[in-house]
């Protein structure tokens, strides 16, 4: 597979298909190309009138990984992305990883034509103090290399039941997810300096593109606060809610939203 250069030397790896302008797909806590079986449809959906990226973020899959871990460093990472292929691009953010892509945007005003966003995982209702905490957790195990604890322990936070758990532990499918396990703190950081206050960081408003910020209706409770606390720091935002869809949206119901979007700046709500 390919591979770009990131400024600090980290290789990152990704796949291309289709074509027209660039989409570039940025996966959140536990996705990588090995494992997620969901994006391929969403790719095969938007490559007819797309050139569209998959990547494995850093320390996943194909791309390996450079100490200290900071959110900048995986921004240069969209940004070697970019760079390799025409210098701009429509990005799409899931979970954690929308959060990671509003802070791309915010950098890279001039080179994200348009971003969309699903879920990004903040709880309004919760101390800036307990996202904190939760990262300096997830950054000790990390530091002592407990990869499959951070793993387990993530699970668990997103619903997981003990019982569960300990049976994905046996599968054929947990060497794959134990193995980016250490990986969880880079989400844990994003979520920590995003949440450093009770407000949107000012940051976010250098995002001037069109932003539309998403969420389920039959999602964990707090998505939607957590959507419209995010849309609240950006200029030019637009919110909406797809019916019948959760955390785990299905990428053929996404997939005309961002069409639209990306070749409109906007959507019509009815």
């Amino acid at each position: 597979m390919p591979q770009v250069i990131s400024r600090d030397g980290t290789h990152i790896g990704y796949e291309r298909q289709g074509s027209g302008p660039l989409v570039i797909l940025v996966g959140g806590a536990t996705q990588y190309r090995a494992v997620d079986m969901r994006t391929p449809n969403m790719v095969q959906a938007l490559a007819s009138d797309f050139t569209v990226v998959t990547f494995d973020r850093r320390g996943r899959g194909e791309s390996n990984d450079t100490w200290p871990y900071a959110v900048e460093r995986e921004v240069e990472d969209i940004a070697a992305l970019m760079d390799a292929m025409g210098g701009e691009a429509y990005l799409f953010g899931m979970s954690s990883g929308a959060v990671l892509a509003l802070e791309a945007a915010a950098i890279l005003p001039r080179a994200v034509k348009a971003l969309a966003l699903y879920e990004p995982p903040i709880d309004p209702a919760r101390s800036a103090a307990s996202y904190q905490q939760d990262h300096a957790e997830m950054a000790e195990l990390a530091a002592e290399g407990k990869g499959r604890e951070m793993m387990g322990n993530f699970l668990g936070s997103v619903g997981m039941s003990p019982e569960a758990l300990a049976g994905f532990q046996q599968s054929p499918s947990w060497p794959a997810f134990e193995a980016v396990g250490l990986t969880i703190e880079h989400d844990y950081r994003i979520l920590a300096d995003a949440r450093q206050g009770d407000t949107p960081p000012e940051r976010w408003q250098n995002a001037i593109m069109p932003v539309l910020v998403i969420d389920g209706d039959k999602s964990f409770p707090f998505m939607a606060a957590g959507a419209d606390w995010l849309a609240s720091g950006l200029h030019n935002g637009q919110r909406i809610t797809l019916a019948d869809q959760s955390h785990d949206v299905d990428p053929l119901v996404l997939a005309p939203l961002l069409n639209v979007f990306f070749q409109m700046g906007s959507v019509v709500v009815h």
